[in-house]
C-alpha cells in the first residue's frame, strides 16, 4: 500500500454506486485531511441516466487503520460553496424512462439502453437526449420549481423570473460550476421559474458524508428509506430486507446539522472505511419536506480520525451547540449549580454529568427511522429502548432529517455511558467537559 498522506485532495467521483470492490482513493493518515471539490448531488444526476445512484459523490478514500468494527470520527472544518446559481424543485418521474427505480436505471424509451450516454441539445425540460438515438430521456420532471442564484458573501438566495433562468440554463456548467471529473447534466438547463423573488438564507451542510457499505449499493439510496427502494428491485443492485440492514452505512443523511463545525462518527464496513461525501445543500429546512433543495458544488474540509473497536450499527451526529434541542444542550454553571441545590434538598449527593449526542436512525418511514434510532442508541449503550425514549423526552429530542425515514435521536448521555463506548473524549472535545 502507498504511504498515507497527510492531505488528500479529491475530485474525482463514482459512477453512482458506492462499491468497495472497487479502488478507493489515499491512504489519508489517521488524523489527516481531506479536501473534496464536489459535485452537486440530486437534480443533476437524477437528469443523467449514465449515473446510477441519483448522486455523484467523490471516490471513497482509505483512512490508515480503519478496520471493519472501528469507526472513523469525521470533523467538518469548512464548507465553500461555489455554485453561482442552481435549480431544483419537486419530482415527477417519467413512466417507461426507467427499470423499476428512475434514480438508479434510467432507460431510453427509445432504443431501449439502460443507463445511456446523454447530450444537452437547448433549454428546458426536453433537452436531456440519448446520444445514441436522440430521444428524449430525462427520467424526472418538475411539477414546481425554481431556479436560485447566492450572493458573493455565500449569505443569500433569491429565486429569479423566466429571462434570468433561461440565461443561466445557457451557461449551466459556468453557473453550477460543475467538477470537470463531473459527468452529470446541469439542471439549471431545465430553467424553471414557478417561484420568482423568494429569498432564503444560506446555511450550507453536507447531504451525504459517510463510509463505504460492505455491499454495493446507489449512492442515494445508502440509508433505510432510500434503500427500501432496492428491496426486491428488477435491477443489478438489487437486495433483500436482511441485505440492506446488514450493509449499509446511513451517509444518505440530508441532515442540515452536518455543517462546519459538526462531527460524524461513522461506522467502518469495509477496510479502510471508504469516507465519500457530496450532495452539498445551500440551504435546507427540517425534513427537505420537497424532496429536493438547492444543490451545489462546493469545497468541503475535512478531518478524519480512527475510533479502535467502536462496534456502531449506524452514524453518531454531534452538532454545533447552536444547533442541538433546547433540552439537550450542555447545562450551563449556573444550571449545574442549581441542580445540585435541588438534589440536595431531596437527599442526593450527586446527579448524573452528562453531555448530548444524536444517534442516527432510517427506515422506510419516520417511525420505522424513529425506532431504529431508539434501537441503536439502546445498543450503544446496553440499555433499554424505554429509557432511551425517557431520555429523548425530557432531555432531548426526535429530529426529522429527511421525509419520508431519516432522523436523529438525540439526548443527553450519562458520561460513564458515553465512557463505556469509547466516546467520552470526542464529545467533550466538542461541547467541554
Amino acid at each position: 500500500m502507498k504511504k498515507a498522506v497527510d492531505t488528500l485532495f479529491v475530485n474525482t467521483y463514482t459512477d453512482g454506486v458506492l462499491d468497495p470492490a472497487k479502488p478507493m482513493l489515499g491512504p489519508v493518515r489517521d488524523g489527516g485531511y481531506i479536501v473534496a471539490n464536489t459535485a452537486p448531488g440530486c437534480w443533476g444526476p437524477m437528469i443523467t441516466p449514465g449515473l446510477k445512484g441519483g448522486h455523484e459523490v467523490t471516490t471513497p478514500i482509505f483512512v490508515e487503520g480503519a478496520e471493519v468494527g472501528d469507526a472513523i470520527v469525521i470533523k467538518i472544518k469548512s464548507i465553500q460553496v461555489t455554485s453561482i446559481a442552481t435549480a431544483s424543485g419537486n419530482d415527477k418521474p417519467i413512466e417507461g424512462r426507467f427499470l423499476g427505480d428512475p434514480f438508479v436505471a434510467g432507460k431510453c424509451p427509445s432504443c431501449g439502453t439502460l443507463n445511456p450516454d446523454s447530450v444537452i441539445e437547448g433549454i428546458g425540460q426536453e433537452a436531456v437526449r440519448c446520444a445514441f438515438c436522440g430521444a428524449d430521456i430525462t427520467p424526472f420532471h418538475f411539477t414546481n420549481a425554481y431556479t436560485m442564484t447566492f450572493d458573493d458573501q455565500g449569505q443569500v438566495g433569491v429565486t429569479v423570473p423566466k429571462e434570468a433562468a433561461e440565461k443561466i440554463a445557457r451557461g449551466g456548467h459556468h453557473y453550477m460550476q460543475i467538477p470537470e471529473g463531473s459527468i452529470q447534466n446541469p439542471i439549471v438547463t431545465f430553467a424553471p421559474h414557478d417561484l420568482v423573488g423568494v429569498v432564503s438564507r444560506m446555511r450550507p451542510f453536507i447531504g451525504q458524508l459517510g463510509t463505504t457499505p460492505s455491499k454495493a449499493i446507489p449512492d442515494s439510496h445508502n440509508a433505510g428509506d432510500f434503500g427500501s427502494f432496492l428491496i426486491g428491485a428488477p435491477h443489478a443492485y438489487a437486495v433483500t430486507q436482511e441485505e440492506l440492514d446488514e450493509h449499509r452505512t446511513d451517509g444518505h443523511l440530508d441532515n442540515s446539522r452536518v455543517r462546519a463545525g459538526a462531527t460524524l462518527i461513522c461506522p467502518v464496513k469495509v477496510p479502510g472505511g471508504g469516507v465519500y461525501l457530496g450532495d452539498v445543500h445551500a440551504m435546507q429546512g427540517d425534513g427537505e419536506i420537497a424532496g429536493h433543495t438547492a444543490d451545489v458544488s462546493a469545497i468541503v474540509h475535512l478531518q478524519v480520525k480512527v475510533l479502535k473497536n467502536a462496534q456502531l450499527e449506524g452514524p453518531i451526529l454531534l452538532p454545533n451547540e447552536e444547533d442541538l434541542p433546547y433540552t439537550a444542550k450542555p447545562l450551563s454553571t449556573s444550571e449545574k449549580r442549581s441542580a445540585a441545590v435541588l438534589a440536595a434538598q431531596w437527599g442526593m449527593k450527586e446527579v448524573e454529568a452528562s453531555l448530548p449526542l444524536s444517534v442516527v436512525g432510517s427506515g422506510p418511514n419516520l417511525n420505522a427511522a424513529t425506532d431504529n434510532g431508539l434501537s441503536r442508541a439502546a445498543k450503544l449503550f446496553n440499555v433499554t429502548v424505554p429509557e432511551i425514549m425517557n431520555r429523548a423526552t425530557i432531555a432531548g429530542s426526535i429530529e426529522i432529517a429527511r421525509h419520508p425515514g431519516v432522523v436523529t435521536v438525540t439526548f443527553q448521555a450519562p458520561r460513564h455511558y458515553l465512557e463505556q463506548a469509547k466516546l467520552a473524549e470526542i464529545v467533550e472535545e466538542q461541547y467541554g467537559e
